[in-house]
């Protein structure tokens, strides 16, 4: 099975429906306010009526979020996956009806301790900003990913159209790209999504 591809930091109805038909898998709305992929959630009804309308998963990205937010976004948008991108405890992670994504933030140079694994149902790696909570253009080395199982990991940070085949042939669950596809923060170029779907799944 080709890999899975998110495109996260959604903020357009008309770039969810391109990644859709191009071919993306789960499409990610961020409900950070301080990004600036962030979006409102009357647009955000919009994307998730034309992303279920064409099959693919929606991921709600929170960070630090209180519960009763989070449950009625889910709620309002029918989510089908959350993701949790801050400096949330194991307790904020469970007893929610949908799998769980989880960030696990890794810093330039660290080495990756799998042992340390988030326990969540997927666990997404990316690249550590102290100042940002993901969307940071900077990419993890492949070399830390070889001889793991990654069945249940998304690969994350710094892919772009140009390196987002080496990274799937690693075999992830999915890979996931928010900046690497944009011509502006939160603004998709539709040329960029569509190479960056098409090498992912050709790895």
């Amino acid at each position: 099975m080709a890999v899975r591809v998110k495109i996260c930091g959604v903020t357009r109805v008309e770039d969810a429906v391109a990644a859709c038909e191009f071919g993306a898998d789960l499409i990610g709305l961020n409900f950070f306010r301080p990004s600036p992929r962030s979006v409102e959630l009357k647009t955000a009804r919009v994307i998730a009526q034309a992303v279920a309308a064409r099959g693919a998963a929606l991921v709600g990205v929170f960070v630090d979020a209180p519960r009763p937010k989070i449950e009625q976004i889910r709620q309002a948008l029918k989510l089908d996956l959350l993701q949790f991108h801050g400096n949330e405890d194991e307790p904020a992670l469970s007893g929610w009806p949908l799998p769980v994504i989880r960030a696990w933030r890794v810093p330039a140079g660290a080495v990756l301790d799998w042992s340390e694994r988030p326990k969540a149902d997927y666990v997404l790696l990316d690249h550590y900003d102290r100042k940002l909570f993901g969307g940071t253009g900077h990419a993890l080395p492949n070399l830390m990913l070889l001889g793991f199982d990654l069945g249940t990991t998304i690969i994350s940070g710094g892919l772009r159209p140009h390196s987002v085949r080496a990274a799937a042939a690693l075999k992830p669950w999915a890979v996931d790209v928010a900046s690497g596809v944009e011509s502006a923060p939160g603004v998709k170029d539709h040329d960029k999504l569509k190479e960056f779907i098409a090498n992912a799944k050709s790895a």
